[in-house]
């Protein structure tokens, strides 16, 4: 993948927002106050990481986001990876009685700030965390950063295929980019996709008018 489709992807947008440890990311900001990522940065981070989850079996991936629900489905397929998505229940990582207790040798996360209760679990385990970072999340507990735009559904999606391809890459199953059959595509949630998603949100009004309607019929 060129550094035009990392532009067009916004994989190198960032936030108003910069911590400390991510400034050091930081290519330039913008006349508007975002940061901007530095491209060679991003590249080099991804493919560092896929050479250091090439080595484990058991990786575990997370998003509570649902714009990344079938970016990581789509990468933990490839890879043989088990994919968390939504809410991350407590006690995946550490309880060995919970019905979906899983032992992973490695954690990918998708965002700091949304995938904290995974992030809590795998420090008490030891387990290694690799993670999509944004310029404006913490890294406490990050053991591997991976600089990119953290946030939109094109950048999440084009993160997770180059790391699904650098890995098989990696594990010797292809030899060259062009091997790869999958499209970035198959990593983005569709256009109707989302709007399903955001049909099936309630609305404010709904909402009130549900509530309304229930204490009317306490009263009565």
């Amino acid at each position: 993948m060129a550094f035009e489709e990392y532009l067009s992807n916004g994989m190198h947008i960032g936030m108003k927002k910069q911590t400390s440890k991510m400034k050091r990311f930081v290519y330039k900001t913008r006349d508007d106050g975002l940061a901007v990522l530095d491209l060679q940065t991003i590249d080099d981070r991804i493919k560092m990481a896929a050479k250091f989850l090439a080595g484990f079996n058991s990786i575990m991936v997370v998003s509570r986001k649902p714009v990344a629900k079938k970016a990581i489905t789509k990468f933990a397929e490839l890879i043989d990876a088990r994919a968390i998505s939504g809410r991350f229940l407590p006690g995946i990582i550490t309880n060995p009685s919970f019905r979906a207790y899983y032992e992973p040798d490695v954690l990918l996360i998708t965002d700091p700030a949304t995938d904290s209760q995974a992030i809590d679990e795998a420090i008490k385990m030891r387990v290694p965390i690799v993670s999509l970072v944004d310029t404006f999340n913490e890294v406490k507990g990050i053991d591997f950063i991976i600089p990119v735009n953290n946030k939109g559904r094109k950048s999440i999606a084009a993160t997770y295929y180059i790391l699904a391809r650098e890995i098989l890459k990696c594990r010797g199953k292809i030899k060259e980019d062009s091997e790869f059959e999958l499209k970035l595509e198959d990593f983005a949630p569709s256009e109707s996709s989302r709007r399903t998603e955001r049909s099936d949100r309630p609305r404010r009004t709904d909402r009130f008018q549900r509530s309304s309607g229930d204490r009317t019929s306490q009263r009565r």
